[in-house]
C-alpha cells in the first residue's frame, strides 16, 4: 500500500513524534523512506544582508542535524534530502519527484503554534500536496494538558 514514505522535517521537538510514525509506518510496509528537510528562502531573504550568509549556514546545519536525527531513529536505509524555497512547496513538489505515497509531518515547527490547529506550513502541505498527508500532534508532556487526544490525521 506504501512503497514510498516522505518524512518533512525542521527538527523541532514538534516533529519527534512524526519522524517516529513516518517510520513505523515505512517498518509496516517496508516502503522507501525519505526524509527532507527545507531551508525557508523567505526567513534567509528577511534577514538583513550581513547576516544572510550566517543565517543560511546556520539554517543548513539545523537542517543536517535534523536529517541525522531520522537517520539513526530508522531501522533502514533513509534517503536525505536538503531544499532551499518555500517549505510546503518544496516538499509537495519533493513528494512528487520521488513518487511519494505519504507524506508524514509534524503540526507545528520551529516557529510554534501560530495557527489554531495545524501549523500554517502543515496546513499548506494538506492543501496543495499530491498525496495523502500524515499530520502528527506532538503529545503534551506528562502532567500537561493542550486539549490534544493524541490522534494523528490523514488527509
Amino acid at each position: 500500500m506504501f512503497d514510498t514514505v516522505v518524512v518533512a522535517t525542521d527538527g523541532s521537538d514538534s516533529v519527534k513524534r512524526a519522524v517516529d510514525i513516518a517510520l513505523d509506518l515505512a517498518d509496516r510496509f517496508d516502503a522507501e523512506v525519505h526524509a527532507l528537510s527545507v531551508i525557508d528562502a523567505s526567513e534567509v531573504d528577511a534577514s538583513p544582508q550581513q547576516l544572510r550568509d550566517e543565517l543560511r549556514t546556520a539554517l543548513e546545519t539545523t537542517a543536517d542535524a535534523a536529517l541525522t536525527t531520522v537517520e539513526e531513529r530508522a531501522e533502514r536505509d533513509v534517503t536525505t534530502a536538503v531544499r532551499e524555497g518555500r517549505p510546503a512547496v518544496e516538499i509537495c513538489d519533493y513528494a512528487r519527484e520521488v513518487d511519494a505515497d505519504v507524506v508524514a509531518t509534524g503540526t507545528r515547527g520551529r516557529h510554534g503554534e501560530n495557527r489554531l490547529l495545524l501549523g500554517s506550513v502543515a496546513e499548506r502541505i494538506v492543501r496543495t500536496s499530491p498525496v495523502p498527508v500524515l499530520t502528527v500532534r506532538q503529545l503534551a508532556p506528562a502532567g500537561e494538558d493542550d486539549g490534544d487526544d493524541g490522534n494523528t490525521t490523514a488527509a
